[in-house]
């Protein structure tokens, strides 16, 4: 009976949050000059590539919530295919959060010496 509870808090502690930072910071993207035209399709296509990881994200996640909340309710064994969507879920999760997922870094500041003043 643990596993299922694993498996929701797995999808609720990993896939969710990475849900929300992915479409955060799913029109971010560094480069990009809109002075240029020519810049233009790259990103949209980057854009779209991004909405569509996020799209599977939700659906992987939902899935995975909706078989596992009802093999509680009913109180059945999963099926193993469950299992692989989760792998696959926290795998997504990871790729959103270590690619358009994670907050933008500042550039540190310079210290100004004494000696320019």
């Amino acid at each position: 009976m643990w596993l299922p509870s694993l498996l929701i808090t797995g999808v609720v502690l990993v896939a969710l949050p990475a849900l929300v930072l992915g479409v955060r910071g799913l029109f971010r993207h560094r480069g990009y000059s809109a002075a240029q035209p020519g810049d233009r399709a790259p990103v949209v296509v980057l854009v779209v590539l991004r909405a569509l990881l996020l799209l599977l994200l939700a659906t992987i996640s939902a899935v995975v919530l909706v078989a596992t909340i009802g093999a509680m309710v009913v109180d059945v064994e999963l099926h193993g295919m469950v299992r692989v969507l989760f792998v696959l879920d926290l795998l997504l999760a990871a790729l959103v959060l270590l690619t358009f997922g994670r907050r933008e870094r500042r550039p540190a500041r310079r210290r100004a010496t004494p000696a320019a003043r």
